[in-house]
Formats: structure tokens, sequence, C-alpha cells
């Protein structure tokens, strides 16, 4: 089993959060692996810049997401995946996809309607944990 390390954002605008749509219509969060001798924190903000080019500035660490998948170029290994994920800010909404990813649309959208098209159940989680984050620095 191959281990993987990758970092990511629930950038925030207002009330909207980014997502990108990939070619086959499912909408993910930004997210990539963290090269060697990175910074978790920085891979984060180099990831959520690369495939959306939005300048994410990290708000707080919201938590991980552990999942495996089998390798489709390698038949029989398995990969064993662990996401670190950051609350970003974006000053603007400008945001264009990283086509060579697969991404074909990055838009901000409606923090509510975000939890309901996220196409992975732990993403959506990871969306409600930023969400329940904020709706509590608003409250304190």
């Amino acid at each position: 089993m191959r281990k993987e390390i990758s970092a990511g954002g629930v950038v925030v605008f207002g009330n909207a959060i980014l997502l990108l749509r990939k070619y086959n219509g499912d909408w993910v969060l930004p997210k990539g692996k963290v090269k060697k001798n990175e910074k978790i924190n920085v891979a984060a903000i180099r990831e959520v810049y690369e495939e959306g080019k939005v300048k994410g500035e990290i708000v707080k660490y919201i938590g991980k997401i552990n999942y495996s998948f089998k390798n489709c170029w390698q038949e029989h290994e398995v990969v064993h995946k662990t996401v670190h994920w950051y609350l970003m800010k974006a000053r603007n909404m400008e945001c264009i996809p990283l086509k060579e990813e697969g991404f074909v649309d990055a838009r901000f959208v409606h923090m509510d309607r975000a939890t309901e098209i996220a196409k992975y159940e732990d993403e959506r989680e990871i969306i409600q944990k930023a969400i329940d984050e904020i709706k509590k620095d608003l409250n304190s």
C-alpha cells in the first residue's frame, strides 16, 4: 500500500465557497499532493491557486480525511490518502479552472448549495465543518 499526503482548502468569499467542476460533472474542493519537503499549509495554498487561480489566505486548520482507492495505473496497488483541509478566505470571487487537471469550471457557490452539490461525502462534511467554524466566529 502506498501512502499519499494531500492538502486543500475550503475557500470562502462572503457566504460562498469555491468549488471546481471536473470534466465528468463532479463538483469538488481544490486539493493536491504535498511535494517533498513542502509544508502542508503551503501546499494547500499552492493547490488552491494552481487549480482555481484563487489566492487563498489561511484562517485555520479544520481537519483531515482519510480514504483508500485503487490506483488506475497500477492494477493491484492500493493508495491510502490523507487530505489536510484549511479554511481559507479569498479577497474576491475571480477564479479560473485548471483545464490541464481536468477542471472545466470554477465558481464560488452559496454555502448551502456547496454542501448539496459537492460530489464526495467526506468533502461535504469538511464544507459543513468550515461553515460551522464561520458561524461560530460570527457569534463570538
